[in-house]
């Protein structure tokens, strides 16, 4: 039997997941969801911790996990966030963080030129290392001599695993993204990394990138890029830049992923917009296209496949939420979907 660990989490998580799980029953793979519903602001507020070691052995144990948002303005503590999600993501060492971004519909780009729309990419982020590592400090926090420090980390089998990673997800091209010319040890180090492992695929197009240019790349021409892979803050920054190129936020999936282990914890990329919590108009495609990318994983391609083409009828006929151009609630655009799938 198959398992994949559900966390709803915070505001609109429980509702998008919902449609999401529902979206995979639908396809009758006999997969069995366990629901950890108590992983969520409200529990961290109770008990100063919102996921228990317990939690986490269900989690390790299944066979991936699908997870709706966490984050909520009542708690604004980020050891909330750190908690659960960092502590997925550094426990089961989910190091290469897999963002695709395919425009569903010509009317949701937000670029003027009708030739320059057709983004279909992937941002691979460093997921493990860079500034989001946690090292640094503040000394005399709190007042006028405050001294802050966050520390960027670079190693050189973190950087080199991800790159294996995102030239093997190529089927064109991979695009490397430093700022090798201002942060000359860490950029030194992917450079170095990169010039010898572009040369293990001699048959994609391979080229280099400063930060910047990408982001300017992405909105003048985003048909050029197939894979863009880059450490944590940068990869995290052009992967919700792509997203907006590819029709919002409400739209974009993710992976972090352990390729060897086979770990991976799917979400989608938008946070958990607690001022629209309840009122039905959250966008559930986010959520089904994490869970396309977890059947992927799962060994189930012509599902997932299925999934993604609901998805796309579903958005071209405006059988959607307000956001992509409809006028359907969240369970009525995850009905639509579910009866494009059958």
């Amino acid at each position: 039997m198959t398992t994949v660990a559900v966390v709803p989490g915070d505001g609109i998580g429980p509702e998008v997941v919902a449609e999401a799980v529902a979206a995979v029953d639908e396809l009758g793979l006999g997969i069995d969801f366990d629901v950890l519903d108590g992983i969520n602001a409200r529990t961290y507020r109770e008990r100063g911790a919102a996921m228990t070691d317990a939690d986490f052995d269900r989690v390790r144990a299944a066979d991936g996990v699908l997870v709706g948002a966490i984050g909520h303005p009542s708690v604004p503590d980020p050891a909330y966030g750190r908690g659960v999600l960092l502590r997925m993501r550094f426990e089961l060492d989910l190091y290469a963080n897999y963002r695709p971004v395919r425009l569903l519909h010509d009317r949701l780009s937000p670029l003027r030129d009708p030739t320059r729309r057709g983004i279909d990419c992937a941002i691979v982020r460093e997921n493990t290392e860079g500034l989001y590592a946690g090292i640094g400090g503040a000394l005399r926090p709190g007042t006028d001599a405050e001294v802050a420090v966050d520390t960027e980390v670079s190693t050189h089998s973190g950087v080199t695993r991800v790159l294996r990673f995102a030239l093997s997800a190529a089927t064109r091209s991979v695009c490397m993204v430093d700022k090798a010319n201002a942060v000359e040890s860490g950029g030194g180090l992917w450079q170095r990394c990169w010039d010898r492992e572009r040369r293990t695929r001699p048959d994609l197009e391979t080229r280099h990138l400063y930060v910047d240019v990408a982001a300017m790349r992405l909105v003048r021409d985003p048909d050029s890029f197939d894979v863009i892979v880059t450490n944590n803050s940068y990869g995290d920054i052009l992967s919700d830049l792509a997203a907006e190129v590819g029709g919002g936020l409400g739209c974009a999936a993710s992976a972090n992923l352990n390729p060897e282990t086979g770990a991976g914890l799917y979400e989608p990329v938008h946070g958990s917009a607690p001022d629209i919590a309840g009122t039905g108009l959250a966008n559930p495609v986010g959520a089904v296209l994490s869970a396309a990318l977890l059947l992927d994983r799962l060994g189930h391609a012509g599902p997932a496949r299925s999934l993604r083409a609901a998805v796309r009828e579903t958005v071209e006929a405006a059988r959607c939420t307000p956001d992509l151009g409809g006028d359907l609630d969240t369970r009525a655009a995850g009905a639509a979907i579910r009866a494009a799938c059958r």
